[in-house]
């Protein structure tokens, strides 16, 4: 395997890009700006500096990712490599609302994302139909009298 050039510290920005949590080093200062990336509870600026055994805690929401740094790198290393970098230790409850999220889907919709499609319209209504505890069409309702 490749050597990662590693440093006793890194900027903030930089390690959150070459350790590709964010795509662009651009939206990696975003975040920081915006705070959405803290140590220890207190959010961070981009130019802060991080370095060996730091837990930094990035909101991508609706999940906050914890990530213990293993190695300290300024330079963008393959997918393979990722796991000399830094050591996800996530809670596993944000991964259960993940998967809530995703299960619950066409619910809350971020802004922006359209109108829903037919088939997204189809699964909103189903996943949103009330349950009729086994009332058919068919059965008849005169004999019941619901205003008692």
């Amino acid at each position: 395997m490749p050597a990662l050039k590693t440093l006793p510290e890194a900027r903030l920005d930089k390690w959150l890009w070459s350790a590709r949590i964010f795509k662009t080093r651009t939206i990696a200062a975003n975040a920081c700006k915006n705070g959405r990336v803290s140590r220890h509870g207190v959010n961070l600026k981009p130019s802060s500096t991080v370095k060996a055994g730091d837990i930094i805690d990035v909101k991508k929401p609706p999940v906050t990712y914890s990530f213990k740094i293993i190695s300290c790198i300024e330079q963008r290393v393959g997918a393979k490599l990722v796991d000399r970098v830094y050591e996800n230790v996530t809670d596993p409850r944000q991964y259960e609302q993940l998967d809530m999220v995703r299960l619950s889907g066409f619910v809350n919709r971020a802004r922006g994302m359209g109108r829903p499609t037919k088939k997204d319209r189809r699964a909103l209504d189903t996943f949103s139909d009330p349950v009729t505890y086994g009332f058919d069409d068919d059965d008849d309702y005169d004999e019941f009298d619901f205003d008692e």
